[in-house]
């Protein structure tokens, strides 16, 4: 006999499940150039931090042009400050206000759209001057405030669903930045944990997230992490990096967000789950073709 608990579950799942054919309009946004939620897979990537303002151009720089070569739509992502490392003594970032002088100058010279984190409500205005796309982290995804504060910014939010969610839990979640007014919103899956020091993806997902009409993405390399592993840092698999991503855009999502460093041994942040930069163009050039196929046959 099934325990209470699990009926609940179950119960659950099964709504989900029952209800996949009632999918929403799909919303269709652009970030400059970009499309997101049409018919090409757009990538989100960049270091998890600014290391130093050269650093962050050099790679930025690096990351536009096999973008380009490959007609990748492509936003850059950095944070100005990691506020939820592991340990107090880990690196952070720049700050706030010299990290955005540094996407700023990024913006400016390279002509590429900027995603960074928010992580308190008073960041929300001089962050939404700089980028182009407001990031809530995992962990803060139920923080009310400040998603209000970002749907009120009048810039796209891309929000990711926390480790402890469920994906249909993430609705809630959406709807405190969609009671702003805001629709430009972007849900980004990166793992649930699974036991201590570990994260697992459950495909299901991102059909279940995708039904509400807003875009979808997978955050493959924050899916690899193994969260405080090493102690007073995290621990990843980037070994996996491919496998994973080429799954998730079988399963139909719009975009990918990846970690990429030129050197993630010596990163000052998610190194170890970081994709090295020369195994970038391989991959894309995998899941892009993969992406094809699914929107040939209307998946």
């Amino acid at each position: 006999m099934m325990a209470p608990a699990c009926q609940t579950k179950a119960r659950a799942l099964d709504s989900w499940v029952i209800n996949m054919t009632e999918i929403s309009q799909k919303r269709i946004f652009r970030v400059n150039d970009v499309e997101i939620g049409g018919p090409d897979l757009f990538v989100i990537a960049g270091p998890c931090v600014i290391e130093t303002e050269s650093h962050c151009l050099f790679i930025a720089d690096q990351l536009k042009r096999v973008a380009e070569s490959l007609r990748v739509p492509f936003i850059f992502k950095a944070s100005y400050d990691k506020a939820n490392r592991s340990s107090l003594s880990s690196f952070r970032g720049p700050g706030l206000e010299a990290g955005l002088r540094v996407l700023e100058r990024l913006k400016r010279e390279l002509d590429v759209p900027i995603l960074t984190c928010v992580h308190e409500v008073n960041q929300v205005p001089a962050a939404g001057e700089v980028a182009d796309v407001l990031q809530i982290p995992a962990f803060l995804c139920r923080q009310t405030d400040l998603l209000v504060a970002a749907g009120r910014s009048g810039r796209v939010v891309n929000i990711k669903k926390g480790q402890f969610l469920a994906p249909w839990d993430m609705r809630n979640a959406v709807e405190k930045i969609t009671s702003t007014g805001c629709e430009q919103v972007i849900v980004t899956e990166r793992g649930t944990s699974f036991g201590f020091n570990n994260l697992v993806v459950d495909m299901r997902s991102f059909p279940i997230m995708r039904k509400w009409g807003y875009p979808v993405v997978f955050d493959v390399t924050h899916s690899l992490q193994l969260p405080g592993g090493q102690g007073t840092s995290s621990g990843g698999l980037s070994e996996f990096i491919e496998y994973l991503a080429r799954a998730g855009v079988a399963c139909g999502v719009d975009g990918l967000f990846m970690e990429v460093h030129n050197r993630p041994e010596a990163a000052l942040s998610d190194g170890p789950n970081a994709l090295p930069l020369p195994r970038l163009a391989p991959l894309l050039e995998s899941v892009k073709a993969i992406h094809e196929l699914i929107q040939k046959h209307g998946v």
